[in-house]
């Protein structure tokens, strides 16, 4: 059944600047609803072209508003009664790919029986064959799982558009032959778009072949959504990189219920830093590309309901993740490279917030940062460390190592049609929690994540199982 598109004029929503595009009701219905006016700059350029069926090169930064730019165009050309693959999105890692499908679904919720599956590493893979088996319109995905479904379940002869996001970064993970071997499957007649935030030779070389006269386009920013950064760095010994680190983490640039986000260059850097923070009173989780998916699930669950305040990752977390609103980036070890740089202190700053950035270098590291800075197209101060038993300025927040919030895990998800609303009529009828108590409310897949009041958690945890929609789910601590 194709979405209605017999509305009079009346009737559509007042979304003069996407209204504009020719966008359908449908779309203009879900924009509506998620308070969405006008399109950001990549919007409002990309979206004409990939709606007239041209194909398309764009140059966008992540936050830039790119999924909407690619996944509007793509839910308009789905045919709601053909229940085979009609989209395919190429994604460099899993928790980017989860984050496209999430954001196509909520794009797509006035298109009643559209089916959007998410297949990518580290995911079970037989629930993915099992939905392919019975029947979805759109496949976002890594090149990895793509490939290996393609093998048997996953046919991609019915595909209208592919796209292909973070393509730079694709390519630095190594995924371009996959890539390619995936276009070489699709149909010589399809939609292609390519999203990248650089655009290095092999990239241009990748829309020559595979693509039929693209447009390009690069998405820029106005002065409000440009990042407003402050850059900061701190000289310190190789071997004071840990009680600087905890220094930085106690003075005036992490306000008392804000959040930040700590970069290594090694997995080991992140064990190594995460349990030191712990040991010494502050509330941190590690991730790095060793971690089981449900550990990632849980970690960055965490971090975005405030249950934990300091995330320590590698720079999996630099690109393509789902965390908003950071207030602090510490590089704890420096990139090899600038445009590293960039994107890592590009994880704060955004929507028109002010970010701070702070890195901690050591002699050898000098050039790096200048080229860091330079790349970054901003300013940086270099500062001495607050000293020992200092402490934060009189008039800044300081940082609180103990956490207000904990997380708790219920296991059921949106494979058992729950939604945010079900879970905090059950938490606050049977699970004894006010409205006041519970935070953040994280569906997923075979999960959910809330973060509740202290109070709260122990009565649930004390239960150890909640009734939702008729159903007993167990709970367990996050």
């Amino acid at each position: 059944m194709q979405p209605e598109q017999n509305q009079t004029p009346s009737e559509t929503p007042n979304t003069s600047g996407f209204a504009a595009l020719g966008l359908s009701d449908a779309s203009l219905r879900v924009l509506a609803e998620l308070g969405l006016t006008e399109p950001t700059p990549v919007q409002a350029s990309a979206l004409p072209v990939l709606l007239r069926g041209d194909d398309l090169v764009a140059q966008a930064p992540t936050g830039s508003g790119k999924t909407l730019a690619f996944g509007l165009p793509l839910l308009e050309r789905i045919a709601l009664d053909q229940l085979q693959v009609q989209a395919l999105v190429l994604c460099p890692t899993r928790e980017l790919a989860a984050q496209v499908g999430q954001t196509i679904r909520t794009a797509g919720r006035q298109r009643p029986g559209l089916r959007v599956l998410v297949v990518a590493g580290g995911l079970p893979s037989r629930p993915q064959r099992q939905a392919l088996e019975t029947g979805v319109h759109i496949v976002v995905g890594t090149p990895g799982r793509v490939l290996a479904l393609m093998e048997h379940e996953l046919e991609l002869y019915a595909v209208r558009m592919v796209v292909l996001d973070e393509g730079d970064r694709m390519l630095d993970m190594g995924f371009l032959p996959s890539v390619q071997a995936i276009l070489k499957a699709l149909p010589k007649v399809r939609q292609t778009a390519l999203f990248s935030a650089t655009m290095p030779a092999p990239i241009a070389n990748l829309s020559r072949t595979w693509q039929r006269n693209p447009v390009q386009v690069k998405g820029t920013q106005t002065a409000e959504e440009r990042p407003q950064i402050k850059q900061l760095a701190h000289q310190v010994a190789p071997t004071n990189r840990l009680p600087a680190l905890r220094s930085v983490l106690s003075g005036p640039h992490l306000p008392t219920q804000g959040n930040a986000l700590v970069f290594c260059n090694f997995k080991a850097s992140v064990v190594t830093v995460a349990d030191d923070l712990n040991r010494h009173g502050f509330e941190a989780d590690g991730l790095h590309g060793d971690l089981e998916q449900r550990d990632r699930n849980r970690v960055l669950a965490k971090f975005r309901n405030g249950s934990t305040r300091i995330l320590v990752a590698t720079d999996v977390a630099a690109r393509g993740l789902d965390i908003a609103g950071i207030d602090l980036v510490v590089q704890y070890e420096l990139p090899q490279k600038s445009d590293v740089y960039v994107h890592r202190i590009g994880r704060t700053g955004r929507a028109g917030a002010t970010g701070v950035a702070i890195a901690l270098v050591t002699a050898g590291d000098a050039e790096r940062l200048k080229l860091g800075v330079a790349a970054s197209g901003g300013e940086l101060k270099i500062q001495s460390l607050p000293k020992a038993g200092q402490g934060p300025a009189e008039d800044a927040p300081a940082a609180a190592p103990t956490e207000a919030l904990v997380t708790v895990l219920i296991r059921g998800g949106r494979r058992d049609k729950l939604r945010a609303g079900d879970i905090v009529g059950a938490l606050t009828g049977e699970g004894g929690c006010t409205v006041e108590q519970v935070g953040r409310i994280e569906v997923q897949e075979d999960g959910v994540f809330v973060a509740v009041e202290k109070g709260c958690a122990r009565r649930l945890l004390q239960a150890g199982r909640l009734r939702i929609k008729g159903r007993t789910f167990r709970v367990e601590g996050a």
